[in-house]
């Protein structure tokens, strides 16, 4: 399959920043229908809160949260420039800072039979995501994902019971498992994907009801990632402990990263370019994926300058820089270094 070159990162994925007011209204300037629509609170603790077009709005899913999901009025529609909030308080409570992060898939989806169960999928294979929904077997099972290229990542949740969230990462390799929304150490783990990688058709999972991939009778939603030249990237860096820290190579300026040890129990940090108040590289304020806490400055342990052409880190603590830690990432681009000619820019 070709793939067009994104020349406009904002296209597909893009972040919103806007203040709570309790009362219904519609949030534009997103640039495109996001289907996928992962919001916080900067300023308070509350837990975080998605949606998604193939769900369908109305249906709030937490990742820092084992629970199922619900009926929430936190979004209650999308549109083709962003969505319509509700008056819940994960999204809307007044008087709060909030941050969405907005990805293009393809609408509410279509029926997908690559795989050994039939699932719903909504593609986007120029920007290398897909959500997909399924309903479980309890055994080894294929589901297609409808990009035309192997994902790097993958992002799964049981969302009518209290399971964790399950992640494969590429970097990581098919024998083990990490949770979303939690701090453990990478597992292995010989179920979860049968020990073999994404092709590009489809991923593998197993029936284990520990796994939270496919245990019977349960449906669940899953996120799928592959890396675009120039947009997006999935993968993994060494810690250095030094606050002249390690250099990532994305091939484009990040708008926003997520990044977790895994050699060692630690949150996943997520930072975004919007967020930032330094006015130069250094992206100094984060979120937890795995906590519902406000937001927070970085004091010199968890930094990263934003580069033309990647991130480095600029702090020293183990969970973004330990010295040997091992690190894995996403990561979606403010610009790219490749357009519509395909050829890697210089960067500054």
């Amino acid at each position: 399959m070709s793939y067009t070159p994104i020349d406009k990162s904002t296209n597909y994925f893009n972040s919103k920043l806007y203040t709570g007011n309790a009362t219904g209204r519609t949030i534009s300037g997103i640039g495109f229908q996001p289907d996928w629509v992962w919001g916080k609170s900067r300023t308070n603790t509350e837990n975080h809160s998605a949606f998604d077009a193939v769900r369908g709005a109305g249906y709030d899913i937490k990742p820092d949260s084992t629970n199922a999901q619900a009926s929430n009025t936190g979004i209650t529609a999308f549109n083709s420039d962003g969505y319509v909030l509700g008056t819940a308080d994960s999204l809307n409570s007044n008087g709060q800072s909030f941050v969405t992060w907005n990805w293009k898939a393809n609408g509410a989806g279509s029926s997908n039979t690559d795989g050994s169960i039939t699932s719903t999928v909504s593609a986007s294979t120029t920007s290398g995501f897909s959500i997909m929904t399924w309903t479980g077997t309890g055994s080894n099972a294929t589901i297609g994902h409808g990009l035309g290229k192997a994902p790097k990542m993958l992002i799964i949740k049981n969302t009518n019971n209290t399971q964790a969230w399950m992640a494969y990462h590429a970097s990581t390799g098919n024998n083990t498992e990490i949770q979303f929304n939690a701090t453990g150490a990478t597992a292995g783990s010989s179920t979860a994907w049968q020990d073999t990688d994404p092709d590009t058709s489809k991923f593998y999972v197993g029936g284990s009801a520990g796994d939270s991939v496919n245990a019977s009778g349960y449906t669940y939603v899953g996120y799928a990632f592959a890396d675009i030249q120039g947009y997006s990237k999935f993968g993994s860096y060494k810690g250095n402990g030094n606050n002249d820290g390690s250099f990532t190579y994305l091939g484009f300026a990040p708008s926003f990263i997520i990044t977790r040890r895994t050699d060692s129990s630690n949150s996943w940090y997520m930072y975004s370019r919007k967020t930032s108040t330094t006015g130069g590289n250094l992206t100094d304020k984060y979120l937890e994926v795995n906590a519902n806490g406000a937001e927070a400055t970085t004091t010199g342990e968890y930094g990263f300058d934003f580069l033309s052409n990647g991130f480095k880190a600029r702090g020293t603590g183990g969970g973004t820089n330990a010295n040997n830690g091992n690190y894995i990432y996403m990561a979606f681009a403010e610009a790219p270094l490749v357009g519509s000619n395909n050829v890697p820019a210089t960067a500054r």
